[in-house]
């Protein structure tokens, strides 16, 4: 076997420790900057606390958009034919107006026959009046027998009973002329039209219906347990389709409750003027009073799998500190504040915007802004989220 040389072994001596070290010194600088990588901040972000807020206390309510009341026009003329329709659903009426015609040839035919009879019963009991009047003055004379007078004053009644049957059968007709025009029997909304020109309609038949005055009324029901918080007077807020708030004002609590909803009924006046209609359904609200309750804004709470969760802030080092996701129940919310109603103490310090950004353990660089109370200022690195406090 050949045996190597001096100098390549000298060579190989030399070569080898190098190289371990060189391995040896690349690991260290490795573990160094993975070091580096896990305690430099992800974020930096400024912190709050939660603070007391006067928070209004709202009882919710559900319910339909009505009419306040309702007018059913129908017709009082039987058997007549319908020859025109005036309005339409939507116009609005007045008081008295005309809505619809019939036809009134017939009426007019027998209007004028029972006049030309009340006429006839008329020229009657004239010469029955001067009958008994002669009667009478003949009575003081004896020229006359007692029998033959009250006969003529019978007479002269039965004339005047004619006359007045005549003339009532004369109003009946005019009565029948009139109906042969419906009219408005308010002012009001028209809410529905089933007239139809050329009908022949029975009497009670329901030609047209209409809001009164043109007023719409909220109907909510509300819990027994908030039904004693409100009374007549008390502003509603009534939310729209379109997210449109409409004030309304309390009219009438119902006095009785459902015994199968143990609800209450709540009525509410509404402007005659806006987007409501009859028929909608509408969500509000009635503002009774204020609380202090614990709150934060709203970008320090996040929303995750159909919960709710802060960040705590906790010290790590004088330069960095770890986020820890936290639980909370919310409440109210009022402008940029949300109520907290469990799951935080006061003392603590959370993320106050940005977090969406940040998971559980996270470490973050915490800065105040000018003015703001907290932790010394700390001058932010360009380019950084912005959370809050």
């Amino acid at each position: 076997m050949k045996i190597p040389s001096r100098p390549v072994t000298i060579v190989a001596a030399i070569v080898f420790p190098l190289m371990i070290a060189g391995i040896m010194l690349a690991r260290a600088s490795g573990d160094g900057a993975e070091q580096g990588a896990v305690d430099n901040p992800a974020l930096t972000v400024t912190v709050v606390r939660p603070e007391p807020s006067s928070l209004p206390i709202r009882i919710a309510a559900t319910g339909n958009i009505v009419a306040w009341q309702e007018a059913s026009i129908g017709t009082e003329a039987d058997g007549l034919r319908l020859t025109e329709v005036r309005v339409d659903v939507g116009d609005a009426v007045k008081r008295g107006q005309v809505l619809a015609t019939f036809a009134a040839e017939t009426v007019i035919t027998e209007l004028s026959e029972a006049r030309a009879v009340a006429e006839e019963a008329e020229a009657t009991l004239s010469e029955a009046e001067a009958n008994a009047r002669r009667a009478r003055v003949l009575d003081a004379t004896g020229a006359m027998s007692n029998e033959q007078i009250n006969r003529y004053v019978t007479s002269e009644r039965a004339a005047r009973a004619r006359l007045e049957a005549a003339k009532s059968i004369e109003q009946r007709h005019r009565l029948r002329l009139a109906q042969t025009q419906i009219v408005a029997p308010d002012d009001g909304i028209v809410s529905s039209r089933s007239a139809t020109v050329g009908a022949v309609l029975p009497a009670g038949e329901e030609l047209f219906r209409l809001i009164r005055k043109g007023r719409l009324e909220w109907r909510a029901e509300v819990g027994t347990a908030d039904l004693v918080k409100l009374s007549p007077g008390q502003i509603a807020h009534i939310t729209t389709t379109g997210d449109q708030v409409i004030e309304g004002r309390l009219r009438m609590v119902a006095p009785a409750i459902d015994t199968q909803t143990r609800n209450g009924m709540v009525y509410v006046d509404l402007p005659s003027v806006g987007p409501l209609r009859a028929g909608m359904f509408a969500g509000g609200y009635f503002a009774v009073g204020d609380e202090t309750a614990l709150t934060l804004p709203q970008s320090a709470v996040l929303l995750r799998d159909g919960f709710s969760y802060v960040l705590r802030v906790g010290l790590v080092t004088d330069a960095t500190s770890k986020v820890l996701q936290t639980k909370v129940t919310v409440g109210r919310r009022a402008g940029d504040r949300i109520e907290i109603t469990s799951g935080l103490d006061p003392s603590e310090r959370v993320v106050e915007s940005g977090g969406s950004f940040l998971g559980d353990g996270d470490l973050v660089r915490v800065v105040t802004e000018p003015g703001r109370p907290g932790d010394e200022p700390v001058p932010a690195p360009p380019k950084t989220a912005r959370v809050a406090l």
